[in-house]
């Protein structure tokens, strides 16, 4: 199988746009003033329908959240615009000035799934079929296998999520580290094609995953790590640590020479600064990333010592109109 380049306007370079701010975009005062006043809505509108008792786990469920209920009539427009740049442009944006300072934890979930809603539709996570997810310390063990990876505050690899697009809005930093970094994947992919052929075809070759939910069966899948999107394109589902933790299912077969040889490719390419954009969250950041065209990852962290101050983020997952369809999720 001869694997060819991708082509498309995802491929970009981290060392060319460290001095391009275009995938920045910090919202103007009346932005983040209709976003006070969609949560307050929001709020106001459950309240009545469900009483004030009912309130919090209408809001967790994020069943009252939409483009309808959540109205930002100046900020909406900027939304498409994101939506447009993840399924046609690079594939990632930074949305900077969310008010979290001035929201409750409960009112930034709000104002996260408020204005996601404006991106794509809310895909549930995990086992309960959350809307969000928090992502911090919770003091779990990254070494083991079933800790997931939003649980701890080690070094996470490269990866992509099982959605088409995941969203982090950080509510507050870490003391120090925890920082975020994107690459490209469609240049990754691309470069392992120019100076490996041979181990690019193995990226289109069944791969053993894990889902981290057990230890049975039911927690080992296989997908290949690169599919050609409708259209055309490549699509990327990588993720070093869930992949090396499939070894320790019972029937998962040990990785081959060559797939050892193609996953140190692919994690120095994705750790070398010519690829790899870094971004330092701000409380109030936005981060948006098309799983299919970008990889993610994130230093390791050091909270601070009151637990009100620790680094805190909402992770949501999206289904995009014009994006691949949805991936096997955990």
């Amino acid at each position: 199988m001869a694997v060819a380049e991708a082509l498309g306007p995802g491929e970009w370079l981290g060392s060319e746009l460290r001095g391009d701010d275009t995938w920045r975009i910090p919202l103007t005062r009346a932005h983040r003033q209709e976003v006070l006043a969609a949560v307050h809505a929001a709020g106001n509108e459950a309240r009545e329908a469900h009483g004030q008792e009912a309130l919090a786990a209408v809001q967790a469920a994020g069943s009252e959240v939409s483009q309808e209920s959540f109205r930002l009539p100046t900020l909406a427009p900027v939304l498409r615009r994101v939506r447009d740049e993840l399924t046609h442009g690079r594939g990632f944006a930074l949305i900077q000035g969310v008010p979290v300072e001035e929201l409750s934890e409960r009112q930034c979930e709000t104002a996260a799934l408020g204005l996601a809603a404006h991106v794509g539709a809310i895909v549930p996570q995990g086992p309960e079929g959350a809307p969000l997810m928090h992502v911090r310390d919770t003091g779990a063990d990254p070494a083991r296998a079933r800790t997931k990876s939003y649980q701890h505050s080690g070094r996470l690899g490269y990866h992509s999520d099982p959605a088409d697009v995941v969203a982090l809005l950080c509510v507050r930093p870490a003391e120090s580290g925890g920082l975020s970094s994107v690459v490209s994947s469609v240049a990754v992919h691309n470069e392992v094609v120019r100076t490996r052929p041979d181990l690019a075809e193995l990226l289109y070759e069944p791969w053993w995953h894990d889902r981290r939910t057990g230890d049975g069966p039911d927690s080992f899948y296989t997908k290949p790590i690169c599919t050609v999107r409708p259209g055309g394109g490549v699509s990327i589902a990588y993720g070093p640590d869930y992949l090396r933790s499939a070894q320790r299912g019972a029937t998962v077969p040990p990785f081959t020479p060559a797939q050892e040889e193609v996953m140190t490719l692919l994690d120095d390419l994705t750790n070398d600064p010519r690829f790899a954009l870094t971004m330092d969250f701000r409380p109030g950041d936005l981060q948006f990333l098309n799983n299919h065209v970008t990889l993610h990852s994130r230093t390791a962290y050091a909270d601070h010592p009151d637990p009100a101050r620790r680094r805190h983020l909402l992770r949501l997952w999206l289904s995009v109109e014009g994006a691949r369809d949805r991936r096997d999720r955990n």
